[in-house]
């Protein structure tokens, strides 16, 4: 009988620890919804693009060098001028990068269409593509450097200064508040949401074979996100900086990640913001400073 009575027992106090565990990894699951992410870029901001609500901002203010963000702004003003995508350029010294001897295999005499220098600029951050969007803009570059920055003044974006295409200087700087109403534009283009979210393009390239480029934001080839506008950027003053518009919950979100190091914290960031919105009630997505 003594023995019936010990496994008894023992059974009662094993089932009272397994409730207390669930009980307790319950609790922990509801307070980690309630609290804003972790996140480990060194600044942020996360927006619903519908309503302008910030759900999300860390040192939203501080003014950045934006490296290959850049691009977004040579794109909107260059997509203004409205001339042809089916026009064919060229790429010339003038795009080679004289500042930090980038590489790129896109070879100087290599003749594409402005269509593809598009894709090629916002998909794979290709920097003379995008240099020779803007040298070939109506007045040249200098001209095209005035019209972003008065872009960036009507966008709202008054702690913003542009001065080049590509965003290799780390002159060209802004904030992630001012970035997430860059984006929000950059949305309303149709060919901007169409090239920055191509997976893929393969071009002939002068000297060589047909070329394959990709998509620098792997998150475009995940079939689980839902991805409007996307831009990826890294120069060493930046550190490695996303944005993008996506829809989570059914909603329009902007997540503007900025300054992260390792190779896939940018992306492991998103991800992070995209669980903490999803199992969060509305009223739990209350602003963090």
């Amino acid at each position: 009988m003594n023995r019936f009575r010990v496994r008894a027992t023992l059974r009662s106090l094993l089932a009272a620890t397994l409730a207390l565990g669930a009980l307790a990894a319950g609790s922990a699951e509801a307070t980690g919804r309630q609290q804003a992410p972790q996140l480990q870029s060194r600044s942020a901001l996360v927006m619903r693009a519908d309503t302008g609500e910030v759900l999300y901002r860390k040192n939203a203010e501080e003014t950045l060098p934006i490296a290959s963000i850049t691009k977004l702004m040579t794109a909107m003003v260059v997509l203004d001028a409205k001339q042809s995508l089916d026009e064919r350029i060229q790429i010339t010294n003038e795009d080679v990068d004289h500042l930090r001897a980038s590489s790129s295999r896109l070879a100087v005499g290599t003749v594409l269409t402005r269509r593809e220098a598009f894709t090629l600029a916002l998909m794979s951050s290709e920097n003379r593509a995008a240099a020779a969007l803007l040298r070939n803009y109506p007045g040249g570059k200098s001209a095209g450097v005035v019209a972003m920055n008065r872009k960036a003044r009507a966008l709202g974006m008054t702690h913003s200064r542009f001065v080049e295409a590509t965003g290799l200087s780390g002159d060209n700087r802004s904030t992630p508040a001012d970035l997430a109403r860059m984006v929000k534009a950059a949305s309303q283009y149709s060919n901007i949401r169409n090239f920055s979210t191509t997976r893929e393009l393969t071009v002939k390239v002068r000297g060589r074979y047909p070329t394959l480029y990709r998509n620098t934001n792997p998150l475009v080839r995940n079939p689980t996100w839902d991805i409007d506008v996307t831009k990826t950027g890294y120069i060493k003053e930046a550190g490695r900086c996303l944005v993008m518009q996506t829809t989570i919950s059914g909603k329009p979100v902007v997540m503007v990640l900025m300054n992260s190091w390792g190779t896939f914290t940018r992306v492991g960031d998103a991800s992070r913001v995209r669980r903490w919105i999803e199992t969060s009630a509305p009223a739990q997505l209350t602003a963090s400073r």
